[in-house]
């Protein structure tokens, strides 16, 4: 059984679909997944608050961790007890910063079911005629192995759009980032790449949950360069 067809999730598709569909009414259904994106990241801004501000602590409580790295070197499970005890009496959580991704995820997957499922709730679902500056919404750019469309243009530029901003996070991480010790240097430097699994992501599902990604990556760019200006300044 197809999880989507599960009855309290095809009523929750069904219920999305006639939201996003009556928004379509007012304008098209490529601008409303903008709309919609903008509305859910406005929504999130006080989690991306509380994201900066644990950086910032991050950046503050750096040297007092390199102390208890070098004073707990070889004995590895008290370092790690040192750190999580000094997180918490300075009030600074360690996974603040995974706290936007993770509110996103239920979105992006209600958006691929909107525009990969056939049926919604029992009837055909209209949202896979709907298109975005001319390219239907409901197609994956992996599809243009079988024949390149002259609208998978759209897509390709939005990979565009969302590789340049996976770069452009990726110098802004590296550039707030705090100093480690080689080992951990070494991991984050490869996570540090991270961001441009977006753009795999993005390749393979539909154009709709593609038009989501640009415009949310492009926003917590954005967004983040703002918040740490004004955070950090004070």
């Amino acid at each position: 059984m197809d999880i989507f067809d599960f009855p309290p999730i095809a009523a929750l598709l069904d219920g999305a679909s006639t939201a996003l569909a009556a928004l379509g009414g007012v304008v098209t259904p490529g601008v409303a997944i903008v709309l919609v994106t903008i509305a859910i990241r406005t929504a999130l801004i006080p989690l991306a608050l509380a994201t900066v501000r644990a950086e910032g602590h991050r950046r503050r409580l750096a040297p007092r961790i390199a102390q208890l790295r070098s004073r707990f070197a070889r004995q590895p499970d008290r370092l790690q007890r040192e750190t999580l005890a000094l997180y918490a009496a300075e009030k600074v959580s360690p996974i603040a910063g995974l706290l936007p991704g993770l509110a996103q995820a239920p979105v992006l997957t209600l958006v691929y079911a909107l525009f990969t499922s056939p049926t919604i709730d029992g009837h055909a679902n209209a949202l896979l005629s709907a298109t975005f500056l001319g390219a239907p919404l409901g197609r994956h750019l992996i599809a243009a192995t079988s024949g390149f469309l002259a609208t998978d243009g759209v897509a390709i530029a939005l990979l565009v759009v969302i590789a340049i901003v996976a770069g452009l996070s990726r110098r802004a991480a590296r550039r707030i980032a705090v100093p480690l010790d080689p080992a951990q240097q070494g991991i984050a430097d490869l996570l540090s790449w991270t961001p441009f699994l977006t753009v795999i992501f993005a390749a393979i599902v539909p154009l709709a949950a593609t038009v989501y990604l640009a415009v949310s990556t492009s926003w917590t760019l954005v967004e983040r360069a703002v918040m740490r200006r004004v955070l950090w300044a004070r």
